[in-house]
């Protein structure tokens, strides 16, 4: 009832022989292990190396089957050249997405972001408002004109300043000048009315005789209004500048609209 261990002459291995009569009996038990028992048994099994005549022990784990920890820094693994993972799939595809991605964001951000030029258009007089000084032989004329600003940004816009100064014969008889006017949303329009008021007299005196001869039903004159409008966004400023004549019945009021002359940027 037992195990005889024996050696042979000839061989210097220990053979396991069992004793006469018995022989190798398995349990009914060995049968019942499923397999998540035998992963358990072999979870529990230590690692070890096992050597023959023509192998050597790892000399970076020193048969423990893991690496030192302060050693970590200092190893490279070695991959064979034809390993899958140097041979990434689809990477010219991937290249080309992603310049086609980055080329169309800078697109969109140049698109929406470029800068454009604010566009007024001069909507021309609105209303003159005539008055005499007949003791100083002055002639006092308040004009009302007209601005129209188209924003095509897409970003808001400030109209800084806006000032006008009108001449005659090559004489400043009005100024007016306006800060802060308004804010024009992106993609969008906005009128301004402005009134300068003028006064005609000293070496021009021979206009008021003019203007107040009853022989005359219409009393026109010609005025050049010079005007400049200050404008700023995204950090940059814009001056737009405009000349333009204007006829003027200096004899009576009026609030016929002139329709405007000159579209400038």
């Amino acid at each position: 009832m037992g195990t005889q261990w024996s050696r042979s002459e000839s061989d210097s291995s220990l053979l396991l022989v069992p004793e006469v009569g018995t022989g190798w009996q398995r349990e009914d038990d060995d049968d019942s292990l499923d397999g998540l028992d035998r992963q358990e048994d072999i979870a529990r099994f230590p690692y070890v190396e096992f050597t023959g005549r023509d192998s050597i022990t790892c000399p970076t784990c020193q048969g423990t089957g893991h690496i030192p920890s302060e050693q970590v820094n200092e190893l490279v693994a070695l991959v064979p050249y034809n390993d899958q993972r140097l041979q990434p799939q689809r990477t010219k595809l991937y290249v080309v997405l992603s310049a086609v991605l980055c080329l169309l964001a800078s697109s969109l951000v140049v698109f929406f972001l470029f800068p454009r030029s604010v566009v007024v258009e001069d909507d021309g007089i609105r209303s003159v408002t005539v008055q005499f000084d007949h003791v100083n032989a002055k002639v006092l004329i308040n004009m009302t004109s007209s601005l129209n600003f188209t924003n095509s940004n897409f970003f808001t816009v400030m109209v800084d300043s806006l000032s006008c100064q009108v001449l005659y014969m090559k004489t400043v008889i009005g100024t007016m000048q306006l800060d802060n006017v308004i804010t024009i949303q992106p993609l969008s329009q906005r009128q301004v009315n402005f009134t300068v008021s003028v006064q005609i007299s000293g070496s021009t005196s021979y206009v008021y005789a003019f203007c107040t001869m009853a022989s005359i039903k219409v009393h026109n004159i010609v005025v050049i209004m010079q005007t400049s409008v200050k404008t700023s966004y995204m950090m940059r400023t814009a001056q737009n500048t405009l000349e333009a004549y204007r006829y003027i019945d200096c004899g009576s009021n009026s609030t016929v609209h002139q329709p405007p002359r000159r579209l400038w940027q």
